[in-house]
């Protein structure tokens, strides 16, 4: 797939792969790293559309750049935490359509240390039109 960024990850100016495996990198962009130091992501070297669509060996090559990421960012940053996950599809927040894994390091310093992925998904603001809130009963 010609278009797709991250089947040809080095075209973003100043890309890094700080590992690989058979079928996966972990890459570290410049740009990301303004605001949130250390992220990174794990992609498929394969164009594959969701983490819903990996192979076995792609879930297993993931696993084992999540561990050696984990390890470089936890001796380069010392963050008290981290963020983790996948974005599927345009409405879940997925913006290349090739699967990829973000890695963030957190750290007991930041504006909204203590909040989770979920913290802005399960606010009221996103509450969906003619859906009833449950109210707790109070005994």
């Amino acid at each position: 797939m010609k278009e797709c960024l991250f089947c040809n990850p080095m075209s973003f100016p100043e890309q890094k792969i700080v590992f690989e495996n058979e079928s996966c990198y972990f890459i570290q962009s410049p740009k990301a790293q303004d605001i949130l130091e250390g992220a990174g992501l794990i992609i498929p070297k394969a164009h594959v559309e969701t983490v819903f669509d990996l192979s076995e060996k792609e879930w297993m090559d993931t696993y084992e750049l999540m561990h050696k990421a984990k390890k470089l960012l936890d001796e380069t940053y010392g963050p008290e935490g981290y963020s983790t996950g996948w974005n599927v599809k345009p409405v879940g927040g997925q913006s290349i359509p090739h699967a990829h894994f973000h890695i963030i390091p957190r750290f007991a310093d930041e504006p909204f240390a203590g909040k989770g992925i979920r913290a802005w998904i399960k606010s009221e603001a996103n509450r969906r039109p003619g859906r009833r809130k449950v109210e707790a009963e109070v005994k």
